[in-house]
Order: C-alpha cells, then sequence, then structure tokens
C-alpha cells in the first residue's frame, strides 16, 4: 500500500480569505466602497454582486474582479463604464500579486465631481482592492475530494483503519448488514486512499 509520505509531493492546497470584509477608501472626492468575499462557485459571486447592486443602487459603476479554482484558471474583470482595464485588471492585479483565489472582490465608486484619469482610475481601484485584501484574513485550504463507499460489516475495522490512517472525514454514513459512508479527504492523496480502499473485502465503490 502507498503512504501518505508518497502524496506529498502532490499541491493540493491554495489561499483564499476566510470572511468577507468590506471598507471606505477616498480619492480627490470620489468614494471606493471595496468588499471582499470568499467564494466557491460563480452561483456565489452573481448572490454577492446582487446584493450590492440592490444596497448600493445609485452608484455609477460596480467594478470587480474574481478568481476561482486551486490554479486560479477561471476568473474574469469587468470595469462596468469605467475606461477599459482601468478598474477591473487593477483589482484582478492585487488578486494576483497575493496569490489568492476562491475569491471575489467588489469596489463600488461614487463619483466626487472630479475627474481622476486614466492613470489615477488604475490607482485608486488597485488602492481599494489591496486595503481590502490587508484587511482580510488569508488562510490557507485544501482541495478535498469525496468517495461514496459500500461495504459488509464484517468489513468495518478494515475501513475504520483507512479512516484512521488517511485522516479520512466521515461525511455521512448508515450502518445495516451492508453499511455505506460519505467520505472526505485531501485530493492529493485520492490515488492512494482509492487503493487502500478497494483492497479491503467485499467493498465497492460507488461514486469516485
Amino acid at each position: 500500500m502507498s503512504s501518505l509520505k508518497d502524496a506529498a509531493a502532490f499541491e493540493d492546497t491554495f489561499f483564499t480569505i476566510s470572511t468577507p470584509c468590506e471598507g471606505l477608501y477616498k480619492e480627490r472626492n470620489s468614494k471606493f466602497y471595496y468588499f471582499a468575499f470568499p467564494v466557491k462557485s460563480e452561483d456565489a459571486i452573481k448572490e454577492n454582486l446582487a446584493k450590492l447592486r440592490k444596497t448600493y443602487f445609485d452608484a455609477r459603476h460596480h467594478c470587480f474582479a474574481w478568481v476561482l479554482g486551486k490554479d486560479g484558471d477561471h476568473f474574469r474583470a469587468f470595469d462596468d463604464g469605467e475606461p477599459n482595464h482601468s478598474a477591473g485588471d487593477p483589482i484582478l492585479g492585487q488578486i494576483r500579486s497575493k496569490e489568492l483565489t476562491n475569491i471575489l472582490i467588489v469596489v463600488v465608486r461614487y463619483f466626487g465631481g472630479t475627474k481622476l484619469g486614466m492613470s489615477g482610475l488604475i490607482q485608486a481601484y488597485k488602492t481599494a482592492a489591496a486595503l481590502a485584501i490587508e484587511e482580510s484574513e488569508i488562510i490557507e485550504k485544501q482541495v478535498t475530494a469525496e468517495v461514496e463507499i459500500q461495504f459488509p460489516y464484517a468489513s468495518m475495522n478494515e475501513v475504520m483503519k483507512l479512516v484512521k490512517t488517511y485522516d479520512l472525514q466521515i461525511k455521512s454514513q448508515e450502518m445495516n448488514l451492508d453499511c455505506r459512508m460519505q467520505l472526505e479527504f485531501r485530493e492529493g492523496i485520492k490515488d492512494v486512499v482509492l487503493s487502500g480502499l478497494t483492497d479491503v473485502k467485499g467493498l465497492d465503490l460507488i461514486n469516485s
């Protein structure tokens, strides 16, 4: 059987923020309300954007950037009426500079009567995004995988030994003559875990 040391080389962690945060940055009478949210899906992103648009309905611009996925390869930047690349890209750049993912940053601007110019806008949105990150708690999280198994009760000891060895999290379980479990574990050890489970007598992988 493979060991956890064999799985140590897998890159299955990422950095994100723990909780939402918000604040205000002012530049030449313009107000930049900034918000950062930990998110796991585009649905969650849309929900947070909709709430902000409802609350700050009278703001001229709701600019944002988000990144999803362990490798940060799913992302978007949006200027919302500001000159091209003057708002969304600076926000995205701050997220990238901290190597964060599963995060949404929104900057809501109220125009103060003085035009900032292209460079001024870039700097203002960059600063607001940087403040949003600075005021958030950055945490490291593991990418996880799940598997559902079915096995005879007689194999319970073998299964529980694997649960303890690989620190598997039991999400749900049904204990009868034929038992079912939903297990969660870090993605980097998936092959090791599946190999161990398939060695258990009478065990079937229902969903992996």
